[in-house]
C-alpha cells in the first residue's frame, strides 16, 4: 500500500509538472526566430544554460545572439540569481511562480537538483542540458519606429524568458581539459595601479570559433589544438604588429583555461589575452578529445 501511494505522488507531481501537455521539441534557434508563435507554449529545448552574476540564460552556439532567452524555476523554487531588478540570492520563494498569469510548477527530481548543484558549484559556470519549460518572449522593443528584439525578463530587461519546469537531463563535468567557465578573466587594474582599460582587436565569434575548429581538423593550423601560448601570441603579434618572438608573458593556468599577461619593455602599457578551450566547442568537435585553444578575451591597460 505505501509503494502504491509513493507511486501515486509521483504520478500526481508528474501531470501537475506537465500540466496535461506534451511540450513541443524545438531548437533554441527556432524559438528565437519565431518568439512571438511560441508565447505561453510549453517546449523541451537543448542547448547550454550560462550562469553566473547577473546571468541565466541559455544558449545555442549556432544562434543569433538576439534575441537573448533568460532561464528561472517554476515552483517555489528561485535560482539564486543576482541580477537587476529581480529576486535577491534567495533559494525560494514563499508562492509558486506566476508569470503573465499562468502558473509554472517545477519537478523537484534529482535531475533538476544535479543542474542546481552544477550552477552553483563555481563562481560562474557553462552546462549542457535539455529542459522542458514555459516560454514568454516578452515584449517587442521600438527602435527608430521599427520594431525591435523581445525582451522585459531577467537582467536590465535583457531577454525573453524560459520558465523550467522539468529538468530531462544534464550532462556532466567529468573533463579536466576544458573549460566550463562561462564568462572571461579581468585584468586586475588595483595591482596594475591603473584605472583603465580596453578592449584589444576582436576576439572570435561563435561561428569563427566553429571555422578555427574545423580547420584545425583539416591540417590548418593544427597547432591550436594543443599549444595555448601560440594562440595567444599570435593575436598579439597580428594585432600589435609585431614578432611573437618579441612576446615574453606571464601565464596563469587553470582548468581549460589559461591566461598571459605581457608587459612591452620599457612601455606603460600591459596586455592579457584569455585563451580557453570551451566546453561547448567540443560538441562539435570531429573529435571530441581534440578541441581547439581559442581566444575568448584580450585587454589593454595603462596606456594610451
Amino acid at each position: 500500500m505505501r509503494r502504491l501511494s509513493v507511486a501515486l505522488v509521483f504520478i500526481l507531481a508528474f501531470s501537475a509538472v506537465s500540466l496535461g501537455e506534451t511540450p513541443e521539441k524545438i531548437t533554441a534557434c527556432r524559438l528565437k526566430n519565431a518568439a512571438a508563435a511560441y508565447r505561453h507554449k510549453l517546449v523541451e529545448i537543448e542547448g547550454f544554460i550560462s550562469h553566473g552574476f547577473e546571468n541565466f540564460t541559455f544558449f545555442d552556439p549556432n544562434c543569433p545572439y538576439s534575441p537573448m532567452i533568460w532561464l528561472e524555476y517554476g515552483g517555489t523554487r528561485l535560482s539564486g540569481t543576482i541580477y537587476c531588478c529581480g529576486p535577491s540570492n534567495a533559494k525560494t520563494r514563499p508562492k509558486g511562480l506566476v508569470v503573465e498569469g499562468v502558473k509554472i510548477p517545477l519537478a523537484n527530481d534529482e535531475q533538476f537538483r544535479r543542474l542546481d548543484r552544477l550552477i552553483h558549484g563555481t563562481a560562474d559556470t557553462v552546462v549542457h542540458a535539455t529542459l522542458v519549460g514555459r516560454f514568454f518572449p516578452g515584449r517587442r522593443e521600438r527602435i527608430g519606429g521599427k520594431s525591435g528584439n523581445f525582451g522585459g525578463y531577467g537582467h536590465m530587461g535583457c531577454c525573453s524568458l524560459l520558465a523550467i519546469q522539468q529538468v530531462i537531463s544534464v550532462d556532466p563535468h567529468d573533463r579536466g581539459d576544458l573549460d566550463y567557465r562561462a564568462s572571461p578573466d579581468q585584468l586586475d587594474l588595483d595591482k596594475l595601479k591603473c584605472g583603465t582599460y580596453q578592449g584589444l582587436g576582436s576576439v572570435p565569434s561563435a561561428r569563427a570559433t566553429f571555422d578555427i575548429q574545423h580547420r584545425a581538423e583539416a591540417g590548418e593550423n593544427a597547432w591550436v589544438l594543443d599549444d595555448p601560448r601560440k594562440v595567444a601570441t599570435n593575436f598579439l603579434s597580428q594585432n600589435l604588429l609585431i614578432d611573437e618572438k618579441e612576446i615574453a608573458d606571464v601565464e596563469t593556468k587553470s582548468q581549460g583555461r589559461v591566461v598571459y599577461e605581457w608587459r612591452p619593455p620599457g612601455r606603460p602599457e600591459t596586455y592579457m589575452v584569455v585563451v580557453s578551450r570551451p566546453y561547448w566547442l567540443s560538441f562539435y568537435a570531429a573529435d571530441q578529445s581534440k578541441v581547439a585553444w581559442v581566444v575568448i578575451a584580450a585587454h589593454k591597460a595603462c596606456g594610451d
